[in-house]
């Protein structure tokens, strides 16, 4: 878990209607939050801020902003605080390196075991074929 530190000014949050069903509440209270946060202009470092560009998400523009939003919840302040937590797990899958896969090949045994279990299963198959009276 890699521990940063995004300053409050570098994320803009905006109040906006949400959609879908809920009555009058819906169409009265602004209660979606919509986050934007410029990677390229941010105070990440440069490595993570590299990483989060490369990654392949919906929720990153061509520019190198995140857009996210956050409408579960009726309150203004939960979505706000639901938001910030999935750019902080955004923030967090791009922080993650994984270690480089080391090639290995088959041990001799194991290549051999696997040719003779597939040898036993044909001649299983084999005999269950039709009986050939024909002598």
């Amino acid at each position: 878990m890699t521990i940063f530190h995004i300053p409050t000014d570098e994320v803009e949050l905006t109040a906006i209607r949400s959609q879908g069903p809920g009555g009058q509440n819906v169409n009265k209270v602004s209660s979606a939050i919509q986050l934007r946060f410029d990677v390229g202009a941010s105070s990440l470092p440069p490595d993570l801020k590299a990483r989060v560009l490369a990654l392949r998400d919906h929720r990153l523009t061509k520019g190198g902003v995140v857009v996210i939003k956050s409408q579960e919840h009726r309150s203004q302040d939960l979505n706000r605080m639901a938001a910030l937590l999935r750019l902080h797990d955004l923030l967090e899958l791009a922080a993650l390196v994984q270690k480089p896969r080391k090639a290995t090949r088959p041990t001799r045994s194991s290549q051999v075991k696997r040719v003779e279990s597939k040898v036993k299963r044909g001649q299983t198959k084999a005999m269950r074929g039709k009986a050939n009276f024909s002598d």
